[in-house]
């Protein structure tokens, strides 16, 4: 097998084996574990096809094999551009079978220049693909431009696909080798490539798990695409609880919340977004119930008070997540937890990974409970490091090795986070600091808000100014009053306010504030002056 170089540490490892967050279970000895002990069992279900553990098991040692038989061999990269059919899943587990590194994390926005220039980057042998997906995929010869990506062996499409048979190797029983490639999808800069193991994803998956009940009766729905990290927690929860497993895949003309309820769905999982608009549509077609689910995850922004008093309605648990690519779910909500700690932090996690904050000004001092620091971890759930990249690995750590979010947060006394928002997204007026994350999750408790954005207008006096940015409704002067009732210092009140149809967005679904900042330097966005009370300015 070809080599990775990664972070993987002889001590550290042999800790993890020690406590049990690592062990010797792979992918594919997960998947072959259910489709010996319950082969008819249902596994995996998208909008046209519903597959036993069995089915699952054959069409991925038939995959396997022929990849194989193009030549591939351990440790050589297969990338996936498609929706959420079952081929990604069946890809990556053939993948994991044979010690090649799976990379779907390539999202529907992006162009096919740019997905040639990714998959170049990680020099694939393999692609697999499918008719008119992509941004500009009608307006360019995308076979022409593959043909420029010299490393490519083949190039699947749905019509291509190897179907069912069997396999013609053995398969690689290491957890530890590198299954897993996917850039990232954040706010700041040129993807970076995280790398994982079975036993990194699987570590974080097991502590949900385990602390949430899931297992067989469990129907799992992602809402989020395959090609984002969230989808792929949900396949490592999938492989341990032995469920069935959803795409988000609704056959044509069905809503996702029709799908939903179709399917069975116990547990969803998302983000904030998706549970707007899943009860925006129960509201509107008068559907008292959202099927049989039990559980929704949400993660990547605040969750509205109001989000959540709905679910509860319906017997739901809300459940708050903070992660990232780099670290999976790590921080989330538990069972037993109330809902002030549900909406108002992302819970206290797992032990496959442990939080520590720092200063946001010296990354080797650790902040105690209560302060706001940037967010830094360490544990199993960790990933291997960035591919083929020492300059963001190394700058991405401490002194003493701890894993630097780039977020900030606080801890409460019972080791529960919450989030203050990206060490990036701080805005300093004339040297004060002011925290968005605060001012958009207090502006998310208004009724008449559905998403908020605080970001920075530039000042010449006092460097920057804060300016609001909803989709709603209400007004700037009755939103700072609600703002102020809810508990915001006057030294953080916005003084700007606009109101929008909609955010440009990621690919993952978080709001794009670089890109706001620059409609309001274009002139596309302008925003209005507000002061709360109309008194003094407070420089």
């Amino acid at each position: 097998m070809r080599p990775f170089l990664t972070l993987h540490h002889p001590a550290r490892a042999r800790r993890y084996y020690a406590e049990g967050t690592w062990r010797n279970d792979t992918f594919y000895s997960l998947l072959t574990g259910h489709a010996k002990a319950r082969p008819d069992a249902a596994a995996l279900r998208d909008g046209g096809r519903r597959l036993a553990w069995r089915e699952v098991l054959v069409w991925v040692d038939g995959v396997a094999a022929d990849l194989r038989r193009h030549g591939l061999v351990g440790g050589d990269r297969v990338s996936i551009w498609m929706s959420n059919k079952l081929e990604t899943i069946i890809t990556f587990l053939a993948c994991a079978r044979e010690g090649f590194a799976c990379n779907p994390s390539l999202h529907r926005t992006y162009t096919c220049a740019e997905i040639v220039q990714l998959i170049d980057r990680l020099q694939a042998k393999a692609f697999v693909t499918e008719p008119g997906w992509g941004a500009d995929r009608a307006n360019v010869d995308f076979d022409a431009m593959l043909g420029q990506v010299s490393s490519l062996r083949n190039v699947y499409s749905r019509d291509t696909f190897p179907q069912a048979g069997p396999a013609i190797s053995k398969p690689v029983e290491d957890p530890d080798k590198v299954s897993y490639l996917a850039f990232t999808s954040g706010t700041t800069g040129t993807p970076k490539c995280v790398m994982h193991s079975d036993n990194t994803l699987l570590a974080n998956a097991r502590d949900l798990v385990r602390d949430w009940g899931h297992g067989p009766q469990t129907v799992l729905l992602s809402l989020s695409p395959l090609s984002h990290h969230i989808a792929w927690v949900a396949v490592a929860q999938w492989l341990l609880a032995g469920c069935e497993l959803v795409t988000d895949d609704p056959p044509a003309g069905m809503s996702r919340l029709d799908w939903i309820i179709e399917t069975g769905a116990t547990y969803v999982m998302g983000v904030p977004t998706h549970a707007i608009d899943m009860l925006s549509e129960q509201r509107k077609r008068n559907i008292a119930q959202m099927g049989e689910v039990k559980l929704f995850y949400m993660a990547g922004s605040p969750i509205p008070p109001s989000v959540c008093e709905a679910f509860v309605r319906q017997d739901i648990k809300p459940q708050n997540i903070y992660g990232m690519t780099e670290s999976s779910s790590h921080q989330y909500t538990h069972p037993d937890d109330d809902e002030a700690t549900i909406v108002k932090t992302c819970g206290r996690g797992g032990p496959a990974y442990e939080v520590r904050l720092f200063d946001p000004l010296d990354s080797d001092r650790e902040v105690p409970p209560g302060t706001v620091g940037q967010i830094a971890g360490r544990g199993a759930a960790l990933m291997l490091g960035y591919l083929d990249n020492q300059t963001a690995t190394e700058q991405s750590f401490n002194s003493d090795g701890w894993f630097l979010s780039g977020d900030l947060g606080v801890l409460d006394a019972r080791g529960n986070l919450k989030i203050e928002g990206r060490l990036k997204d701080l805005i300093i007026r004339g040297g004060h600091n002011i925290y968005p994350s605060t001012i958009e999750a207090l502006a998310l408790r208004h009724p008449d808000v559905t998403k908020a954005a605080a970001f920075p207008v530039p000042d010449e006096r006092l460097g920057e100014r804060v300016c609001l940015a909803i989709i709603g409704t209400t007004g700037g002067e009755a939103l700072l009053q609600h703002l102020h009732g809810e508990g915001l210092s006057k030294y953080d009140m916005p003084e700007f306010f606009i109101r929008v149809d909609a955010f440009p967005l990621t690919a993952s679904g978080k709001i794009l504030k670089r890109e706001l900042v620059q409609m309001v330097k274009r002139g596309e966005l302008s925003p209005q002056p507000v002061r709360f009370g109309r008194s003094k300015e407070v420089a």
